[in-house]
């Protein structure tokens, strides 16, 4: 795992939320989607967060996230 690889699983959660209407996926969604593993994703959610990109919120006790 690289600061490369963690920017390349951002772009890919980030096309995934885009591509959808609400802009709003949850934590089985986006992997789905992606293709990531959880690791991968969490990373990514981390890179995504810090550059104000995403909400993440808990609904029903999954993990929901929203571009903002």
């Amino acid at each position: 795992m690289n600061i490369e690889s963690i920017g390349t699983w951002a772009g890919e959660v980030y096309k995934a939320l885009e591509n959808v209407e609400t802009h709003t996926l949850g934590l089985k969604q986006i992997k789905k989607a992606t293709k990531l593993k959880k690791d991968e994703l969490m990373a990514a959610f981390g890179w995504l967060g810090r550059e104000g990109k995403i909400a993440i919120t808990q609904n029903d006790e999954e993990i929901v996230l929203t571009l903002v």
